[in-house]
């Protein structure tokens, strides 16, 4: 009789195994090998630290020690740049230097109303070798007393020798002509355009022989100039900053040749100082009153 088997057949049961013991030494083996895997990269990383460093140390033995600049070395070095490189002098020092030996300093006293003197300054410059100085009109005109002191520090007394009323223009006689005077070169104002460079000399405020810098910012203007009191026409417009005291001053294009003469600032407030427009005449309006005619 056959013997009826289970479907599926069941295999038997493995017969469990003993687990393998570990002896104290292997444990502490295994530990160690895992902590250095752990720490391998930080061992990596530190071992290239110590590379650098060594390297770093070489290269810094081997340089030469670092040298101190002392102040003759400066000298010297700048000695021989500016040797090599000599500095060539600016156009508005050319031009000043032209008009330098010209330039006359106008200080003059008024009697108010109620008799109290009052004194005020003004510029002007030298335009023939007997002494005459151009100047503006109303830095003169309602004078007591007036004193003109020339480029060399020479002061004297003068008197106005000629009024030119429409052009706010003014001609000096000095008492005392000094030895050895300078006039300036006087040029024509055709050949301007807006953008030139021109330069004023004056004193403002007071302070002598102070230079500024700009450019003709407008031709053939006209100004309602209220020192002058009347209606100014065919001026130029410059920004060169000029104040109280440059007024008779004047105004030089490039090459130091006087094309004008300050006459008025345009400021909209009751403040009598510059604030970016400038007025001078043309030297062409005062050409048939002093001076060589322009060229």
């Amino acid at each position: 009789m056959n013997q009826r088997k289970p479907f599926p057949p069941q295999r038997a049961s493995p017969s469990p195994e003993m687990p393998h013991l570990v002896s104290e030494p292997e444990g502490i083996s295994r530990k160690l090998k895992r902590s250095l895997l752990r720490f391998r990269k930080f061992l990596y990383l530190g071992v290239v630290i110590i590379i650098l460093f060594i390297a770093f140390l070489i290269y810094d033995a081997v340089q030469s020690p670092t040298q101190h600049l002392t102040q003759s070395d400066i000298d010297k070095a700048v000695g021989r740049t500016l040797e090599k490189r000599p500095l060539a002098p600016s156009l508005s020092s050319q031009a000043y230097q032209k008009i330098e030996p010209s330039l006359v300093s106008i200080e003059v006293q008024f009697t108010q109303k109620d008799g109290k003197d009052e004194t005020g300054v003004g510029s002007g410059f030298v335009v023939s070798e007997d002494g005459t100085i151009m100047t503006c009109l109303h830095v003169v005109n309602k004078s007591s007393a007036i004193k003109v002191i020339f480029a060399d520090g020479f002061e004297t007394t003068a008197t106005i020798k000629d009024r030119q009323w429409s052009n706010d223009i003014a001609l000096l006689r000095p008492d005392v002509v000094p030895a050895d005077l300078v006039p300036a070169v006087l040029a024509g104002s055709r050949s301007l355009k807006t953008g030139d460079e021109v330069y004023a000399v004056g004193s403002p405020f007071g302070i002598e022989k102070s230079l500024t810098a700009g450019v003709v910012s407008g031709l053939k203007r006209s100004f309602q100039s209220p020192e002058a009191g009347m209606l100014l026409s065919n001026l130029i417009q410059f920004d060169a900053a000029v104040n109280p005291g440059n007024s008779g001053g004047p105004l030089m294009n490039r090459a130091g040749e006087v094309v004008g003469i300050v006459t008025a600032i345009l400021n909209p407030t009751d403040q009598r100082v510059f604030i970016g427009i400038g007025f001078a005449t043309t030297i062409e309006n005062a050409a048939n009153r002093g001076g060589p005619p322009p060229v």
